[in-house]
């Protein structure tokens, strides 16, 4: 069979020319939504066609207005937004990839439109005014003096906003800092010290010569907070790794604990201590632990030790720690009110029973579990944040027709939509179908929810695709997702709907939504690749749908979601028909796998060769015979999250094979498509690819 390696620019320029992909990609996305300490500012970023810039409002009127003015698809992120605590500056980061997972120091646009090999902190009036870049940097943290604390080449460096004077190193040590925190006074700042295989906990004080190490320990220290009268910290406490090489396949606690210490560094004693079972373990949901010292010397965090990503609370004093948020349900996105007695987040629960596939904004007090879900209803909300008066709660609201877009709950608990009139007149909501909810039972008897969206039109048996999330730690909902890939993904879904194609996106086992349980199951990623029955039994409840045919399902993902289209297609090509590969994993075990479990001490783990066999089995290229369906590869060659040599490599397998496949490179952008251009380049192929196989 004739083999196939083409760059696709003609499909790709036709559909992107006639604006049927490019018009679905139209939408504004909001992100970075905060609010100011005091009085009623609040602050959000934009992404409107690749051109990124921050927008104010202030109460009572909370009219939009753009703060920035950047006018080019130049992939440049803005991240780390906030409000100094007197509102006169909005400080934010611009540059870079804040979603990698390393960093190769090399710029990701040569053709950005400022200083395009600098990820730079930048300053604005809230007012209005030009953009000031204080310097190279990140993580910016604003005193209630308006220092301008960041981290530069791993070490804390100091500015301020009207760039009055230069920015300068404020210390230097050894390792990188990380997760700084001002004072309530601004008089001095805690930090965390990375250091090889352990973290210590640091505190400067302006006008003080030596830094002072809060109670260091043979462990990992993080996260600290300050009481609200500055004089004790509280911070998170693990222990590291070390000693013999235990099992690598036997599921294991990961620890954890709460201290608290005074700010003579000298002592810490436990606060709390969680418990000592699977679901004890260390969180890995939005925030991890989400630690805040709270009013009412309240100590609130997440823990997953019931099944559920739930709030706690714990007196500073000690004693029990009581449940904020009973129920099956998650906590994301969690915010503490200004006047620290409220904590504002975002859950899968309300009225509803299709609520555990989308998001609410929930709000609780910090000491008592009396949780109310304040937007109730058939839309989406997610990230709210109160101002700074208390009088406002500010969030960033979606359906499953209308983008991601800030929001304000009004005094009759309605939405009241900002930046409406952003919505492009080209961008096609009433050609957005709503998705159901789906929810089927896997081989091994696990239960798997879905979305499908059905064309709007047609009658007969349509071709079929499968989508698969990338994470795996996610979940896509009954609308728009509070991610940009994942709001890239829900538009290209409803464009191969608008297309004639039925489109069944999974919610497979390892991601988040429904309990510790299916967010770490057993046999799943390199222990046994387990969540691949979840998109097999997917593939085969669309076989068995009267408006489906059979013998036309594709598969397509991203990521991790591309790991398992190559699952897919190597181990169910006749399940499968073809599929779309976008920078997935394809091996675990090789050169580029990334995994730190297979070294090559001389020490070795007892289970050693089995968990590389079994490692390897979980891989899509152990299953290279029995792969016969046609695939299209895409792969960005400056992608910081998966090796672009897993592509090259799976390239070369599909060739010794014999396997009809065509590949799309993506020249100087990331896993993340941070221009515009190549997030429709890159839809545009999927739906271009699947027209020509499936229909």
């Amino acid at each position: 069979m004739k083999k196939l390696l083409l760059l696709l620019l003609l499909p790709v320029q036709v559909l992107a020319q006639n604006g049927a992909f490019t018009a679905f990609k139209n939408y504004p996305f909001t992100t970075a939504l905060c609010a100011a300490a005091k009085g009623a500012k609040i602050a959000w970023a934009m992404d409107e066609q690749g051109k990124r810039n921050v927008y104010v409002a202030e109460g009572p009127s909370f009219i939009p207005r753009a703060l920035t003015h950047f006018s080019k698809d130049d992939g440049q992120e803005i991240t780390s937004l906030s409000i100094s605590d007197d509102g006169k500056w909005v400080i934010f980061v611009r540059g870079g990839d804040h979603g990698a997972n390393w960093d190769t120091g090399l710029p990701i646009n040569p053709l950005a439109e400022i200083n395009p090999f600098k990820v730079q902190i930048a300053a604005v009036p809230f007012s209005g005014g030009d953009v000031k870049y204080l310097a190279e940097g990140d993580d910016p943290v604003v005193s209630i003096t308006n220092t301008v604390a960041f981290i530069k080449t791993g070490q804390v460096w100091t500015a301020h906003p009207d760039s009055s004077t230069a920015a300068k190193n404020l210390f230097t040590m050894r390792g990188t800092v990380a997760d700084l925190q001002w004072s309530p006074d601004g008089k001095k700042l805690v930090f965390v010290s990375n250091r090889a295989g352990h973290s210590i906990i640091g505190m400067y004080s302006l006008g003080v010569a030596a830094l002072t190490w809060i109670a260091p320990a043979f462990s990992r220290d993080a996260d600290p907070q300050w009481a609200p009268d500055g004089s004790k910290i509280v911070f998170i406490r693990r222990p590291v790794t070390g000693g013999a090489p235990d099992s690598l396949l036997a599921r294991k606690h990961v620890p954890w604990s709460i201290f608290v210490a005074d700010t003579g560094g000298h002592v810490a004693s436990l606060l709390w201590k969680a418990p000592a079972t699977l679901r004890g373990s260390y969180p890995t949901t939005h925030g991890s632990t989400n630690l805040h010292w709270a009013a009412n010397n309240s100590i609130v965090f997440l823990s997953y030790q019931d099944g559920w990503p739930h709030l706690y609370s714990i007196h500073a004093g000690g004693g029990a720690a009581t449940l904020l948020t009973p129920g099956n349900f998650m906590c994301e996105h969690i915010q503490l009110s200004p006047d620290k007695k409220t904590l504002l987040f975002s859950v899968n629960t309300g009225s509803d029973k299709f609520d555990i596939d989308r998001r609410h904004v929930a709000k609780v007090s910090v000491d008592k579990p009396n949780m109310q879900v304040i937007t109730p209803g058939s839309g989406l909300e997610w990230t709210p944040v109160m101002t700074g008066d208390g009088n406002s709660t500010a969030f960033i609201s979606a359906t499953a027709q209308q983008p991601p877009l800030p929001a304000l709950l009004t005094a009759d608990n309605k939405i009241n939509l900002l930046c409406a009139d952003h919505i492009p007149a080209d961008f096609p909501q009433n050609k957005l179908v709503t998705p159901k909810q789906i929810i089927f039972t896997a081989a091994d008897g696990v239960t798997v929810h879905a979305q499908l969206f059905e064309p709007p039109s047609g009658s007969g048996k349509k071709p079929a695709i499968v989508y698969i999330h990338g994470g795996p730690p996610r979940q896509m909902l009954l609308g728009w997702n509070y991610s940009d890939y994942y709001a890239n993904a829900y538009a290209s879904n409803q464009y191969l709907a608008s297309l004639g194609f039925v489109v069944l996106s999974v919610n497979y086992r390892l991601g988040i939504g429904y309990g510790f349980d299916f967010h770490h199951p057993p046999h799943a990623g390199t222990e046994g690749a387990a969540e691949y029955l979840d998109i097999k039994a997917a593939g085969l409840w669309l076989q068995k749908q009267s408006f489906v045919d059979a013998r036309k399902i594709g598969v397509y993902g991203g990521s991790y979601g591309g790991y398992l289209t190559a699952m897919a297609l190597a181990k169910d090509s006749k399940i499968f028909a073809a599929g779309v590969d976008i920078h997935g994993v394809h091996d675990w075990v090789g050169r580029s796998s990334m995994l730190t479990t297979f070294d090559n001490s001389y020490e070795k783990a007892p289970d050693y060769q089995q968990a590389i066999r079994i490692a390897w089995q979980s891989s899509p290229v152990s299953a290279m015979a029995t792969w016969k369906s046609p695939v299209l590869i895409i792969h960005g060659d400056d992608d910081r999250n998966v090796s672009f040599y897993q592509s090259i490599d799976l390239i070369s397998r599909l060739e010794k094979k014999g396997i009809p496949y065509e590949s799309l490179m993506i020249v100087d952008d990331t896993h993340h498509w941070m221009n515009f251009r190549n997030a429709v380049t890159v839809y545009a192929a999927v739906a271009d690819y699947f027209v020509r196989k499936l229909k």
